[in-house]
């Protein structure tokens, strides 16, 4: 095991008997949405999690300890420091560690972490991606890579909407990432549940998820898989109307010179703001939606182990 890793006695006891573990991220905690809103989402996760048959191991670094499940204490006291808590990427790690600081975790360092503990299915919201005019910028998320070469089953709501959507497909088929719809052929645009771009395969149940990234690691592909879970329709909003928070958004970040690290935030906060909050509503639900289906997935994945 990873020097530095910690394993909480809830999530190691799992690993042991070979039950079903779901990774959480902590960005959603720190730079998600204020406290204590943050805090009772992340015990709410956790609470689908368990309920629906898995054990849920929210990832962060505390002090320079890569950690593989929270405590509650753990959780609050991350919800209260909020965006105090540095963002960290792969890029960012070595860093966090040697000075012993703490670290909230993206996609890309959830994956990580997640595969040091032995923990394959991964819950998140949406993923990073190709920035708008990145054929300029060169902006492209970290969380592409990590799904190249990292071998853990991502559950989202698809690619942030306020991404280039095509340019994240295609980035995707480059680094060989088979981008699966569950029960859809088209791509989610996380606040809704249509792109206009298709996936590479649609399945309908837990147990083919389970069955297509078993094989993946059965035959010794390298990296990881996605799979895209439409937001519930209920939550869905009007592509109309996110689409023109959206572009409001990315052309105020544009002129205020916000780039890296600090562009998702920035962009998913004015929207929140724009749509009168709205979109965090949907936010949530979504995140629900795919701890949900990362559970049952989980489940039948530990039955193939």
């Amino acid at each position: 095991m990873n020097k530095y890793l910690d394993i909480s006695p809830e999530v190691a006891a799992a690993l042991a008997e070979g039950k079903p573990v779901v990774a959480l991220e902590s960005t959603i905690i720190s730079h998600g949405m204020p406290y204590p809103q943050n805090v009772e989402t992340a015990l709410a996760v956790e609470k689908i999690v368990r309920e629906n048959g898995a054990v849920p191991a929210t990832i962060a670094i505390i002090g320079g300890r890569l950690k593989a499940g929270l405590s509650p204490e753990e959780i609050e006291y991350f919800g209260k420091k909020g965006p105090e808590i540095a963002k960290a990427s792969r890029r960012d790690l070595p860093v966090l560690i040697a000075k012993g600081q703490d670290g909230a975790c993206t996609v890309t360092t959830t994956m990580m972490i997640a595969a040091m503990a032995g923990i394959s299915v991964f819950a998140t919201g949406g993923i990073g991606g190709v920035h708008r005019g990145a054929e300029t910028t060169m902006d492209i998320s970290a969380d592409l890579e990590e799904l190249g070469q990292t071998p853990v089953m991502v559950i989202c709501a698809g690619a942030k909407s306020i991404l280039d959507l095509g340019l994240t497909l295609e980035y995707l088929e480059t680094k060989g990432v088979p981008v699966i719809g569950y029960g859809t052929d088209e791509l989610p645009a996380f606040y809704t549940r249509k792109s206009g771009f298709g996936v590479d395969y649609r399945l309908d149940t837990p147990a083919e998820l389970a069955a297509a990234f078993h094989a993946q690691r059965e035959m010794g592909l390298k990296g990881g898989m996605l799979v895209t879970n439409p937001i519930p329709e209920e939550y869905s909003m009007d592509a109309d109307v996110i689409n023109a928070a959206i572009d409001q958004a990315v052309a105020e970040c544009k002129a205020q010179g916000i780039h890296g690290k600090a562009t998702t935030p920035f962009l998913l906060a004015r929207i929140k703001d724009i749509t009168g909050g709205d979109s965090l509503d949907s936010n949530i639900q979504l995140v629900f939606n795919n701890a949900r289906l990362a559970s049952k997935t989980a489940c039948e994945l530990s039955k193939l182990a």
